[in-house]
């Protein structure tokens, strides 16, 4: 097989997708749905903070959980694929691990989320990914380092997620050498990781959030535009950006209330980046019960009323391979 070929046509593949969703539902939506931490505790990460906000996995209780509601709202919308946090910056992690208690297991809804999703998503027709945090603040993995330890719990973790669920397509990796925080390159080499992923599973795309420079340790460039990343004017992809229609990527309490950014808003970005080869992931955050507020599935359905897509891309840029 032609490595670099195969590359390329994973990224056209991605790239051609052009909108999907971005499900944030994990610790966060309990720990923070009120008061001033947005979705985890940067200061604690980053500004030598005490930890406030440790998360007891009793605390899982998602009672209503309702996975195929999301994929049917995900359907609306016109998105082709989601992607879910099976584990944040707390490092609590939605499915049941070997690796950790940290996970549902231990959570008084045992239910294995990830499992939950990818099974609704793909009965949608809709292609399913997985998000995945390096930067754990249970176990210690961040900017302070990363112990023999905790790169063996990174390494059995995305193991578990690549090889008990069938094909993965993608792989989103956050807080690794990333500016807000994680372990670093040295600690956990991208090559590592990425021939770990690449061994289990060929197909699937490592996307780095945290790269800042460009395709050197992702297979996609990734721009988290909600929090102030911006794609260059001359970047000619292959690219995702990711937004929310909240003011938060996690549920809040006043989020069933909130007036949310426009459906011509969201259709104007999703066009914009999609010009420049970048696929669009807009946000969906499932509320304490496992379920989306209406006026999140409202939002979605407006905007499927009036999606567009471009067309397939077939002629690729230069300088999609990494560099």
């Amino acid at each position: 097989m032609d490595v670099q070929q195969h590359l390329l046509d994973r990224q056209k593949w991605f790239v051609n997708l052009r909108f999907g969703t971005f499900i944030h539902f994990n610790s966060a939506t309990f720990q923070f749905a009120e008061g001033e931490i947005a979705d985890w505790e940067y200061g604690y990460e980053n500004d030598g903070e005490p930890r406030r906000y440790p998360f007891d996995p009793a605390q899982w209780n998602p009672v209503g959980l309702d996975c195929a509601q999301w994929a049917r709202t995900a359907k609306s919308a016109g998105a082709r694929f989601g992607c879910l946090t099976t584990k944040h910056h707390e490092g609590f992690a939605l499915w049941p691990s070997d690796c950790t208690d940290h996970c549902v297991k231990s959570a008084a809804l045992k239910t294995d989320v990830v499992g939950e999703y990818l099974n609704a998503f793909r009965k949608e027709g809709l292609t399913a990914g997985l998000y995945f945090s390096m930067l754990d603040l249970h176990h210690g993995i961040g900017r302070k380092g990363c112990t023999p330890a905790g790169k063996e719990l990174i390494k059995g973790q995305i193991t578990e997620l690549l090889t008990r669920y069938g094909e993965i397509p993608f792989l989103i990796v956050d807080g690794w050498q990333a500016p807000w925080g994680g372990p670093s390159f040295d600690e956990v080499p991208f090559e590592e990781i990425d021939a770990l992923v690449k061994s289990l599973q060929p197909d699937c795309l490592l996307m780095n959030i945290g790269e800042q420079n460009g395709l050197a340790h992702t297979d996609v460039a990734f721009c988290e535009n909600a929090a102030g990343q911006q794609i260059a004017p001359d970047f000619a992809g292959p690219g995702a950006s990711c937004n929310i229609l909240t003011k938060h990527w996690f549920w809040r309490q006043s989020d069933p209330g909130e007036e949310l950014k426009s459906a011509d808003w969201a259709l104007n970005m999703m066009q914009s980046v999609n010009r420049q080869n970048v696929t669009f992931l807009l946000n969906l955050s499932p509320n304490q019960r496992g379920q989306l507020d209406d006026n999140l599935v409202a939002r979605f359905a407006e905007i499927g009323e009036r999606v567009a897509f471009l067309p397939d891309l077939e002629q690729l840029p230069q300088g999609w391979l990494r560099r």
